[in-house]
């Protein structure tokens, strides 16, 4: 089964994407939105480990509202998917459930 899994802190300051990142499976993806847009810049903490995983053909997705009224939009990693609210809706209908981490 397949599982999208959403953080909305950031790892500058929470360990949220660090425990989600150690459960991931090839068919997961993870959906960072809030602040856990941050953990989508090139400096974040777990900018390497979220990187690998994309290698491993985990997706990883970053609400693009969200990194706009933080001003990252020319700071996140290049392997993060910039998406809409509407293609945030998609991806909660194309997994088979919904992971929130907090």
């Amino acid at each position: 089964m397949s599982t999208l899994h959403t953080v909305n802190k950031s790892s500058f300051t929470n360990r949220a994407l660090e425990s989600c990142i150690l459960i991931c499976r090839s068919s997961d993806g993870i959906l960072l939105l809030e602040d856990g847009v941050f953990s989508a810049l090139k400096s974040a903490p777990n900018a390497t480990a979220l990187e690998a995983l994309n290698q491993q053909g985990i997706h990883i997705y970053a609400l693009l509202n969200d990194v706009k009224a933080r001003a990252l939009e020319y700071k996140i990693a290049a392997h993060i998917q910039l998406i809409s609210y509407d293609e945030f809706v998609s991806l909660t209908v194309n997994f088979n459930r919904v992971q929130s981490w907090y």
